[in-house]
C-alpha cells in the first residue's frame, strides 16, 4: 500500500459516551478477491495486535511487532523494518503511556494523515506516568476493543456491520472463558491478600477482588527499572515472613536481583508463586487463551491455601 507521507498523525480518543477518529484518510484498501476490503494493520505488541486480529477477522492483515517473550518491550528498539510496518499500517495500536516510546518515536518519524493511531494511554485515560499495563484491566480491554472496532468501520465503512458482528463475537465467545474466570476468582477469593513484584498486576488484582498489599512505590519502581526504597523492601521481606500474603505474583520478564530473592523467599515460606508476562506466552496463543491460563495458575494457587 503506498501513501504520501505527510500532515500529522491521527489520534482515537475514546470517552464514555463517544468514540472520536481523527485523521482518517480517504484512499480505500485494498480489495480481496471475494471484494471485501483487507486492510494493513499493526500493534505494537501482541497483546493488543491479538485483539485487532480477532476484531478485525478476514478484512485485516495484522502484525505485531513484539512477539518474543523473552523480549523486554520496555527496552526494545524499533528496527527499519518495524518502521516500514508502521508507516504501512492504516491503523496502528501503540501503548502509549511511557510503555513503547520507540512506537511513537517512530510514528513521528512517519506522520501520515491517512493512519488512525490508536494510543491506548489516550483510550483509557491513563496519563504519561500511569500504570501502562492496560490489557491487564479487564475494562480497558472493552475500552480498547470498542476503538478498534470503531477505527476499523472508519477506514473501511463498506465493512462496518461485520466489523459490529466481530466485536459482539469476540465479547459472548472469545472472552467468555476469560471472564468466566475472572468472575469465579472474585467470588471465592475476594479480600484475599496478595502480593506482586512490579505493577503489572496492579490492574488486575482489583478486577479479581484481591487485596494487593505491596507498596506502590515499590511496584513502579521495579516496573520503570528504578531502586526500590530499603523501607520498601523491609516491608515486603515483612509480609513474605509473616504469611501476611497467601499469594506471591511476578512478572517473568523483568526479573531484578530483588524480584528474585522475594521469590525465592516466598517460596522458602510456603507461598504459592504465579508467574505473569507481559507478551502472549506462548507467542500462538491469542489473548484470551494466555490470560486465562495465567487466571487458570492464580486461581489453581489460590485454591492450594485453604
Amino acid at each position: 500500500m503506498n501513501r504520501v507521507l505527510g500532515g500529522l498523525v491521527a489520534a482515537i480518543s475514546v470517552t464514555a459516551a463517544a468514540v472520536g477518529l481523527i485523521g482518517c484518510g480517504t484512499a480505500p484498501p485494498a480489495r480481496s478477491q471475494s471484494g471485501g476490503a483487507v486492510i494493513e494493520v499493526a500493534a505494537s505488541i501482541n497483546a493488543w495486535g491479538s485483539i485487532l486480529s480477532q476484531l478485525g477477522g478476514v478484512h485485516v492483515h495484522a502484525t505485531s511487532i513484539i512477539t518474543n517473550p523473552t523480549t523486554d518491550p520496555h527496552d526494545y528498539e524499533a528496527s527499519a523494518a518495524d518502521a516500514r510496518l508502521i508507516a504501512n499500517a492504516w491503523l496502528f495500536v501503540e501503548n502509549g503511556i511511557g510503555y513503547d516510546s520507540w512506537a511513537a518515536k517512530a510514528v513521528q518519524a512517519n506522520p501520515d494523515r491517512a493512519r488512525v493511531l490508536l494510543d491506548v494511554g489516550q483510550v483509557t485515560g491513563i496519563a504519561a506516568g500511569g500504570n501502562p499495563h492496560r490489557w491487564y484491566s479487564p475494562a480497558d480491554v472493552d475500552r480498547v476493543a470498542d476503538a478498534i472496532t470503531a477505527g476499523l468501520k472508519r477506514i473501511d465503512p463498506a465493512d462496518g456491520s461485520y466489523y459490529d458482528l466481530q466485536r459482539r463475537g469476540f465479547e459472548s465467545g472469545g472472552l467468555a472463558e476469560y471472564r468466566g474466570l475472572i468472575d469465579r476468582i472474585k467470588h471465592e477469593y475476594a479480600g484475599t491478600p496478595v502480593g506482586a513484584s512490579e505493577s503489572i498486576f496492579a490492574p488486575l488484582a482489583p478486577a479479581l477482588g484481591l487485596d494487593l498489599i505491596t507498596p506502590a512505590s515499590f511496584l513502579k519502581a521495579i516496573s520503570e527499572g528504578t531502586d526500590p526504597s530499603p523501607a520498601d523492601k523491609v516491608t515486603i521481606d515483612a509480609q513474605l515472613r509473616e504469611h501476611k500474603i497467601k499469594l506471591y505474583v511476578y512478572n517473568s520478564q523483568n526479573s531484578t536481583p530483588d524480584v528474585s530473592a522475594q521469590v525465592e523467599q516466598a517460596r522458602r515460606y510456603g507461598i504459592p508463586v504465579v508467574a505473569v508476562t507481559e507478551t502472549l506466552t506462548p507467542a500462538g496463543d491469542s489473548f484470551q487463551q494466555w490470560q486465562s491460563g495465567q487466571l487458570k495458575a492464580l486461581a489453581a494457587a489460590l485454591a492450594s491455601t485453604r
